[in-house]
């Protein structure tokens, strides 16, 4: 971390951005080269550490002085003590006898491992600041990663408050939850003979479709029950699904968490999953049986995450991959503030105080998930470094970090520690 005056944010600049290369030099008075180094802060403004270098009255000086435009200058060299900055150090594994240990030292050293290092700093800030809602969101093949029990460890804790997933996502785990497994892939079987077989590939992975149609089963039993006069959407499904789940099923998975500690699961594309046909299909049986549909309105979700976020005093994201999911929960913001500028709502303009995303996304292919959180700031979506907003990016494979960064969390929080509950009426 970068410790320099004029420079720093609550005392604790960010790491997580690169120098640029380059540094610019300008000419601020007669007989002084003004120097301007950029130092870029994640989720922050371009700040730029001043300092005056007086030009040398030597024949060196002199003689650099006669060079041609965009040579060097005859340079006065700073003190890093002096300057404040922060030393990083060589990580010993000798000392690092726990996952905290080792990360805590990871955060003293450089790139991706710094990044992952103060990341869980956020996480911890988030966790032990109790009026701070967290909402997680979640994207790729998670589930079928086997990554799904350390999201029920942070419902069943109450460090996550709401879920915004995709909805294969859930499906995959619904998967899990009812006692299917997933199996390696065997790379000697192309996937000519996977489809053949009935084998469907997520990478190194396979889903069984035995294992879908099984879902389709549950998916019958839950929309079987349904109320026709209710309109549904997908918060209140996967509440029925968790109902279903606690009921039937002896083993752990996202929905039954969800549905025991009260946290909702949106899932914002709904009919871009298992789950969404399962509904279309359903729909066509009762349609061919004389039966009246049942209604599905987004809507209701958007209004309901939006209404229980402005109930509460602070936000937090914790986002997993990117897509569909981060962006719609990061849309709180603006969609507050439409409310008030163009429909004269008097609603509380929120944005989130603190962000940890772990996502391997460049952001220079422009697309969402590898935006940084410095250009969501932009759109209203959250708190500046400079009032109070803090933020962790790191740039890794989902299935390394996630379970590094919570047990380092864990470890820090005591088994005991748990979160309490906040009012989502």
């Amino acid at each position: 971390m970068v410790h320099a005056p004029e420079c720093v944010y609550g005392g604790q600049p960010s790491a997580l951005n690169s120098f640029p290369a380059d540094a610019r030099m300008t000419l601020a008075k007669p007989g002084v080269i003004r120097g301007e180094i950029p130092f870029a802060f994640d989720s922050a403004p371009l700040y730029r550490l001043p300092f005056s270098v007086p030009q040398v009255n030597s024949s060196r000086g002199e003689a650099l002085s006669r060079k041609q435009e965009g040579a060097g200058i005859d340079r006065t060299l700073h003190d890093p003590i002096k300057d404040k900055l922060s030393p990083v150090f060589p990580l010993d594994l000798s000392k690092a006898r726990s996952v905290n240990a080792l990360v805590r030292g990871m955060a003293d050293t450089a790139f991706t491992g710094r990044q992952l290092g103060e990341a869980v700093d956020v996480l911890e800030a988030m966790a032990r600041d109790k009026d701070c809602f967290v909402i997680m969101t979640l994207a790729g093949a998670m589930t079928v990663a086997k990554q799904g029990l350390i999201v029920c460890d942070l419902i069943e804790r109450g460090l996550v408050n709401a879920v915004v997933s995709t909805g294969a996502l859930m499906a995959h785990g619904l998967v899990e939850a009812t006692g299917c497994k997933h199996y390696r892939y065997d790379p000697r079987m192309n996937d000519v003979q996977l489809y053949e077989a009935g084998y469907n590939r997520v990478y190194d992975t396979l889903e069984p479709e035995t294992n879908l149609d099984h879902v389709e089963l549950v998916m019958e039993d839950v929309l079987g029950s349904w109320d026709a006069s209710e309109t549904m959407c997908s918060w209140r499904l996967n509440q029925e699904i968790g109902k279903y789940l606690k009921k039937k099923t002896k083993g752990r998975g996202i929905l039954k968490s969800a549905f025991e500690k009260g946290v909702p699961v949106f899932v914002p594309a709904f009919t871009d999953s298992e789950m969404g046909l399962d509904v279309a299909l359903n729909n066509r049986m009762r349609a061919r049986d004389g039966q009246p549909p049942l209604n599905f309105n987004p809507f209701l979700d958007l209004n309901h995450f939006a209404e229980t976020l402005l109930k509460q005093k602070r936000l937090g994201i914790f986002t997993i991959g990117g897509g569909v999911p981060r962006n719609w929960a990061q849309q709180f913001g603006p969609y507050c503030e439409l409310r008030v500028r163009r429909a004269g709502e008097d609603v509380e303009l929120k944005r989130y105080h603190y962000g940890v995303r772990v996502c391997p996304e460049p952001v220079h292919w422009g697309g969402l998930s590898g935006s940084p959180y410095s250009e969501a700031i932009s759109w209203g979506k959250f708190v500046p470094p400079a009032e109070g907003g803090k933020f962790g990016e790191v740039f890794v494979d989902a299935t390394v970090g996630l379970p590094v960064m919570i047990a380092a969390l864990f470890e820090r929080l005591g088994r005991k520690y748990k979160k309490p509950g906040f009012s989502r009426k």
